[in-house]
């Protein structure tokens, strides 16, 4: 195969990972043409191309999923190539065979190799008959349910439900007795179909905590194939990767050695060419030992921390080799040098089980950190902008944070202080759980297996849970001095909330003429639902700040001269800190000038701060907000029946479509029953009763629901069904936010 020269190249994506290949091509002297949605018309990847291409509108199915629409795009703007980046496209066969047709180059293996490798049943098949170690399960890929269910106990349990097509944890699920299978496969099948036209499934044996370690491979078309060394994955929270690490801390140069050889083979086998990634599972106690679980076919999110250690461009590689250049280097040229970790940044809620997250960006600092390849000892890459939508309709990573220093502690140390020094307000992210999480003494002792995560999370959730070690009444309680957050969160609240009252008898710092001054008091509501009365006396300048039971503090907020929209000098008490803040939401007031008497409100705001490298929001509630909340719990309070016993209401964790409704309206349901499912940010949300009794359901299947929206009622009284209850304004108002909404999840990300 002849080289061809790509002067234009279209990246069939968005986000970090299309201004991560813009980039490249911006350095290499290539032209980008960026693609986009109506959702990402203003987003960071539009600006930083030279040339946008609208697709349609915000649905990925309907835009970024369009393989005509995006190969027209290149077409109309001359592009040579089309680099389709991770997720979306960039396994699909049908773009490669587009890509031919329309004389376009695919950055990315042949059609063979991507079908081939997309169904994971014949790539074990083929793998081992190259005689790399698979693990025992089934190979067959159109056994249907009742097949399935017969080869499990050859299988044996645990064991993990696999759909045969995609990738990145999608549909995966864990079943640890034959009786949880049926449920098991029938999620799987729902979540392969939607996410990749195909619900075919396998089993696999689960491996209990395992490490999962992957290799990256690079091949050309002339037939060399050499691999950049290993990448620890293991840190994953259902079955998605959240933190990688190169090279390994179990893997040592022998068995780097034996698994760099193994991941050749798998390419070799289907005539890769590109760059790819062999994923393999390791047990826990015996790293030497290992099986393939799966080949992916494209650049994957980690791909920075192999770039940092070897100092290598793994875009600008996959370029040369589409462009029919040879490798320019071989095995023996491969050094790993330091030691490199990446956290990726998602927009999602940790106190609420880290539901995906959704919002606008009000304030956004990336530290002065660059991104790319060339960015060393901290990188950042990233497709954030202040003022971008972060919606439901993709995948909720926003980030990835990245460091390298020679040893592995120094690497995870720098990689703490940068996930400090980010500043994202007005959507939350799981920036403080991954500080958390790289803090944890098996984290920084390497000792990691699939299941660390799960536990770690179970652990914080014992531990805000705990009975107060201070039990005897005798013992007098320790004056506490108010979190810093709280107390710029109630300066803000206070201001926020004020009426546009004017006047010298409308003063709105508690003065009274003739009296003590009366503190203006409202309730914030925590991430985590927790409420806290605050009660501030004076202005934001200089007031006396009363958070809870804490004792009160002097504390003023001033604006700094920054070009950092939002910060301030927060002083507590005398010691001034640095503090960034937005608000949301702000609540209006007065009418709207039309004639009408009607007030003029909008929802009740959301204040946020980032301090000490640490971001809060809280949601405040004024009088009026209270007002309404306690006339929904006691609308709510009067469908019970005698004796106290109040229907439990269902409530919707995010904005979403309803999937699945797995009960009838008036059956009768257990406690941690599903009873509605929720689709958004490519996962699953099932949504259990919260009590048992009947329900009575607000939704079918199709239905757009919004935040907090009550979509079934359970009631514990009722012996058998009874008429629906009648339908009311209530029953579809948004309700404030109630950390007690049991929803458990099931990934269906695709970015991996």
């Amino acid at each position: 195969m002849g080289t061809r020269e790509l002067s234009t190249v279209l990246v069939a994506n968005r986000g970090e990972i299309a201004c991560r290949v813009i980039g490249t091509l911006r350095r290499l002297g290539i032209r980008s043409v960026a693609v986009y949605s109506d959702a990402d018309a203003d987003a960071r990847h539009v600006r930083e191309a030279d040339v946008a291409v609208r697709l349609g509108p915000a649905p990925a199915a309907q835009s970024y999923l369009d393989i005509e629409a995006v190969v027209a795009a290149a077409v109309a703007t001359g592009a040579d190539a089309i680099h389709p980046g991770y997720g979306f496209l960039s396994e699909n066969p049908a773009l490669a065979r587009a890509c031919e047709r329309a004389g376009v180059v695919f950055v990315g293996p042949s059609v063979e190799a991507l079908e081939t490798m997309a169904d994971k049943a014949a790539a074990k098949r083929l793998v081992a008959s190259h005689e790399v170690p698979v693990l025992p399960g089934t190979l067959d890929d159109g056994l249907d349910d009742a097949a399935l269910v017969a080869a499990s106990d050859g299988v044996g349990f645990p064991l993990l439900v696999k759909p045969v097509a995609g990738g990145g944890g999608k549909g995966m699920e864990v079943v640890r007795a034959a009786d949880e299978l049926p449920g098991a496969l029938a999620s799987a099948r729902r979540v392969a179909a939607a996410s990749f036209g195909h619900d075919g499934l396998l089993l696999e044996r689960l491996v209990e905590r395992p490490r999962h370690i992957e290799v990256q491979v690079l091949a050309d078309t002339h037939g060399a194939v050499v691999h950049l060394g290993e990448r620890e994955c293991t840190l994953q929270r259902r079955h998605q990767k959240v933190v990688e690490e190169a090279p390994s801390p179990a893997v040592d140069d022998a068995t780097r050695a034996r698994l760099g050889e193994a991941a050749c083979a798998v390419a070799r086998s289907v005539g890769y060419v590109g760059a790819g990634t062999v994923e393999f599972l390791v047990p826990g106690d015996d790293p030497g030992a290992f099986w393939f679980i799966e080949m992916n076919t494209r650049l994957q999110v980690e791909h920075p921390v192999t770039e940092l250690v070897t100092g290598l461009d793994l875009v600008e590689q996959q370029l040369r080799v589409a462009a029919g250049e040879p490798l320019g280097l071989a095995q023996g040229d491969v050094r790993l040098d330091g030691h490199a970790v990446e956290a990726r940044l998602y927009a999602e809620q940790p106190a609420r089980g880290f539901l995906p997250a959704a919002g606008r960006v009000l304030a956004y600092d990336d530290a002065g950190v660059p991104a790319g390849p060339g960015a060393v000892p901290l990188r950042l890459d990233s497709g954030l902008l202040a003022g971008a939508a972060v919606t439901g309709d993709y995948d909720p990573m926003l980030a990835k944070a990245v460091a390298w220093a020679p040893t592995r502690a120094e690497a995870i140390s720098r990689l703490d202080g940068l996930l400090a020094d980010v500043v994202v307000l007005g959507v939350e992210t799981n920036a403080g759980f991954l500080r958390d999480l790289l803090a944890d003494d098996d984290v920084r002792a390497g000792r990691l297996d699939t299941g660390l995560i799960d536990r770690f999370v179970a652990e914080r959730s014992d531990a805000r849970h705990a009975p107060d070690n201070v039990s005897d009444a005798r013992v007098a309680p320790v004056a506490r001095t108010p979190d810093g957050s709280l107390v710029a969160a109630a300066l803000l609240a206070v201001d926020t909330g004020a009426p546009a009252a004017t006047g010298p008898w409308a003063a709105s710092d508690g003065w009274r003429l003739n009296g003590a001054p009366v503190p203006r008091r409202a309730v914030l509501v925590d991430a985590a639902g927790a409420e806290h009365a605050v009660a501030v006396i004076g202005t934001p300048h200089d007031a006396v700040v009363t958070v809870d039971d804490d004792e009160p503090v002097r504390a003023s907020l001033r604006t700094r001269d920054d070009p950092v929209r939002g910060r301030h000098l927060l002083t507590v008490d005398g010691v001034t800190r640095t503090l960034v803040t937005a608000v949301s939401g702000r609540r209006a007031h007065g009418t709207p000038g039309d004639g009408s008497e009607r007030p003029l409100t909008a929802a009740p705001a959301v204040v946020w701060t980032h301090l000490d490298g640490r971001t809060s929001s809280c949601t405040v509630l004024d009088r009026a907000a209270l007002a309404a909340r306690r006339r929904a719990e006691r609308a709510l309070g009067d469908d019970g029946a005698a004796g106290g016993a109040t229907r439990a209401p269902v409530r919707v964790a995010m904005p979403g479509t309803v999937s699945a409704v797995p009960v009838v309206d008036g059956d009768v349901v257990v406690a941690g029953q599903p009873v509605v499912v929720v689709e958004a940010m490519k996962m699953e949300h099932p949504l259990l009763a919260p009590i048992g009794g009947v329900v009575r359901l607000d939704v079918r299947a199709g239905d757009q629901v919004r935040l907090d929206q009550v979509v079934a009622v359970v009631d514990p009284t009722a012996e058998q069904p009874v008429d629906p209850p009648v339908d009311t304004p209530e029953d579809h108002a948004p309700a404030p936010a109630d950390p007690a909404v049991a929803a458990a999840h099931s990934d269906t990300r695709g970015a991996s």
